[in-house]
């Protein structure tokens, strides 16, 4: 993923709704009571954990019992030091005392608390990334270092295969390709890490990779559920039981097949499950909870890359708000802009936006049709700036349209340059948009069907983009004939404009 290129626009709960969520979570919320907990009499070790003979009381304090009790108090202890809640007072006492961060999560800001959830994932991660306990002690040499080596593990390699996996669940979840939220096939993400896009069917080599991949994840998630990263449905035991006998990377399915079936959990009440889908969720089902989306754009802005929000706009200028959407998928802008909108008395709104779509440069179409877009939120208050710029060469089309939609009388016709206009920047815009689309395919057969002679006056528009407009049209028009006109029209524009 390139770090200089925008991410697709999150949308995100509000602070004190994903505050409340971090304070919820299983590990953040056993921490804190473990830190209120802690006393005079609370001793740690030289790594700062719980010495063994406090974990069971530690576990009862969480109302934890069986075999994993211990395990789950002495996590909660680790994240209660790592995010700051407890702090060790004596190294060789092994003393604590209550930390400064503890009482963010009570008298703090909405910020604040997310802030301490944060550190908690940060750690999480970390281990997250750690091979398993029995591994370590096995490559464990006779002076109590660790041979790397022997566990063929690379700690960088490690962490960054477990960031590019969630970064890619981070996409497939703020994308508009599906349903914002639904849960991703473990082996679809596994397979997006490993599997060539240029690949056809996979090799049974990578296949095997997939698998081995899965089982990771696997386990990986497991331990950033409780941190409230993500909601996992697990890798059905039975078929990890199969895949441990077997060595079979085949039987894990499709890779390839990313969509999306079932859920994290039980299927919502009144859906039908098919019975693929239900076998595709028992190879594991993820998907990032809101909590999650907040912590991932985060990680992503910490490592440099331009992840936007919807509402990061609401406080500037239309010109901000025209360029800023002009990549936005259309639920994102219109999402978007509706902010923008809310915060500001219609009739100002709308002659801002109007005189922030004017302009020559290569972005300008784009911005006048996402001011478009824009107008057509705005009510009929709006009418005075619309009929401000009835005469306005780049202004006039749209604002007719605009006035036209709406039923309003006294409509000024427009000329039939100020027709071919409007009709050139609206294609430019939507080449912007969209690239060679359905949609402009559809519409370029349209115009030419609709207007005869369409190319012969078109190539006259004094437009920047009337040139790469026509051939756009050459190369989208299904006929041959018509196709060759637009190339001649795009010709006779570039010697018209000297381009």
């Amino acid at each position: 993923m390139s770090d200089t290129s925008p991410l697709p626009p999150v949308r995100l709960a509000l602070e004190p709704e994903l505050a409340r969520d971090a304070l919820a979570t299983p590990l953040l919320s056993r921490a804190a009571r473990l830190a209120r907990w802690a006393g005079p009499g609370t001793r740690v070790d030289a790594g700062g954990a719980l010495v063994p003979e406090q974990l069971p009381a530690a576990a009862g304090e969480l109302g934890l019992s069986g075999d994993d009790a211990a395990a789950w108090a002495s996590e909660a202890w680790r994240t209660a030091v790592d995010t700051g809640l407890v702090e060790i007072t004596d190294e060789e006492e092994g003393t604590v005392t209550a930390g400064a961060e503890l009482r963010l999560l009570t008298g703090g800001s909405p910020h604040d608390v997310l802030t301490v959830w944060l550190t908690a994932l940060e750690a999480v991660l970390a281990d997250a990334s750690v091979p398993d306990l029995d591994g370590l002690i096995d490559a464990m040499d006779e002076g109590g270092a660790v041979d790397l080596s022997t566990l063929e593990w690379d700690p960088q390699a490690e962490a960054e295969f477990l960031d590019g996996v969630l970064a890619n669940l981070y996409l497939l979840t703020v994308g508009e390709e599906g349903p914002a939220g639904a849960p991703v096939p473990l082996p679809a993400l596994a397979a997006s890490m490993i599997v060539p896009s240029d690949m056809g069917e996979p090799t049974d080599d990578i296949l095997e990779q997939v698998s081995d991949a899965m089982m990771r994840l696997d386990d990986q998630f497991r331990l950033l559920e409780p941190v409230g990263l993500v909601d996992y449905r697990p890798v059905d035991e039975a078929l990890l039981e199969d895949a441990g006998d077997a060595q079979d990377a085949g039987d894990f399915g499709d890779p390839g097949d990313g969509g999306s079936a079932g859920g994290a959990g039980e299927p919502a009440a009144g859906t039908t499950v098919s019975d693929d889908e239900v076998e595709v969720a028992r190879y594991g089902m993820v998907r990032l909870t809101p909590l999650g989306l907040y912590g991932m754009r985060a990680r992503l802005l910490e490592a440099g890359f331009d992840a936007p929000a919807v509402g990061d706009l609401a406080d500037k200028g239309a010109d901000a708000l025209l360029d800023g959407t002009a990549g936005f998928p259309p639920a994102a802008a219109h999402a978007e802009t509706e902010q923008w909108l809310a915060r500001r008395e219609p009739l100002a709104a709308a002659r801002e936006l109007l005189a922030a779509a004017r302009g020559t440069d290569a972005g300008a179409p784009l911005r006048r049709l996402r001011c478009q877009q824009a107008l057509s939120l705005v009510g009929a208050v709006a009418e005075p700036a619309l009929r401000e710029v009835l005469d306005d060469a780049e202004l006039g089309g749209l604002a007719r349209v605009w006035l036209t939609e709406r039923g309003l009388p006294d409509v000024p016709p427009p000329t039939q340059d100020m027709v071919f206009w409007l009709t050139i920047d609206t294609v430019a815009a939507q080449l912007a948009a969209e690239g060679e689309s359905d949609e402009l395919h559809a519409l370029v057969q349209g115009l030419a069907e609709q207007h005869s002679g369409f190319f012969a006056a078109a190539w006259r528009v004094d437009h920047p983009h009337t040139a790469d407009v026509l051939e756009a049209m050459g190369r989208l028009h299904p006929d041959k004939k018509i196709a060759k006109e637009a190339r001649k029209a795009a010709f006779k524009a570039r010697s018209a404009h000297g381009g």
